[in-house]
């Protein structure tokens, strides 16, 4: 098991002088385009949102979109790239600086809650419980994570505690009174890193309805 902790010093690091990292690529995520698209844009939380590659789709969308990592140097970064996108892309977003380790975010607050390859050395019972607390009454959960049976190619990730989850792991976290999963699978897809070399990930993919009351 690695050693690493994923506090606030640990992610100003990884993005200081190389924003490409985490959520930092040109492409949103695959399964967020995918699982989303028949959406209504409204309200969203990008938990652990990096340098914004996703929350700027998402807002370019028409959602609007509350964007949240614990490194002000990702949303630095981040808020650039918007600015060179310009309104009202950039009018739909609010970049938050948040550690999601003890952060609660509003209950009820958004119709989509949107936490992609998020590493935290908080247990993630606790982490994926208060995102969930987070959808609205008829919103969505959407949870991406590295699934167990791929090898990502970082070695500060390899086996620890915080990055790798099966979709079922977050579906058991959720009262079936409450929620509907309309999502949980392991999926497989090739990716384009920095240095041009294509990897294998292995993902775990979450999609939940929360159900509205009778």
């Amino acid at each position: 098991m690695s050693d690493a902790t994923y506090d606030r010093d640990y992610w100003e690091d990884r993005y200081s002088g190389h924003g490409g990292h985490g959520r930092g690529g040109l492409e949103a995520s695959p399964h967020l385009i995918a699982e989303i698209a028949r959406l209504e844009p409204g309200s969203a939380l990008d938990a652990g949102c990096g340098t914004g590659t996703d929350t700027l789709w998402l807002a370019g969308q028409g959602w609007r979109v509350t964007a949240v990592d614990i490194a002000q140097n990702a949303l630095e970064t981040a808020r650039a790239r918007v600015q060179e996108i310009g309104a009202p892309v950039a009018e739909r977003v609010h970049w938050q600086r948040e550690d999601l380790t003890t952060w609660e975010p509003p209950a009820g607050g958004y119709t989509l809650v949107h936490s992609h390859y998020v590493h935290t050395d908080a247990p993630r019972p606790d982490l994926y419980r208060r995102l969930a607390t987070a959808v609205a009454p008829g919103g969505t959960l959407l949870v991406v994570g590295h699934h167990p049976d791929g090898l990502h190619g970082d070695a500060a990730h390899a086996g620890h505690h915080g990055t790798q989850l099966t979709a079922q792991e977050v579906a058991d976290l959720l009262d079936p009174g409450e929620w509907t999963v309309e999502t949980a699978d392991a999926r497989v897809r090739t990716a384009t890193v920095g240095d041009g070399r294509e990897i294998t990930l292995h993902d775990a993919v979450l999609r939940a309805r929360r159900k509205t009351a009778r």
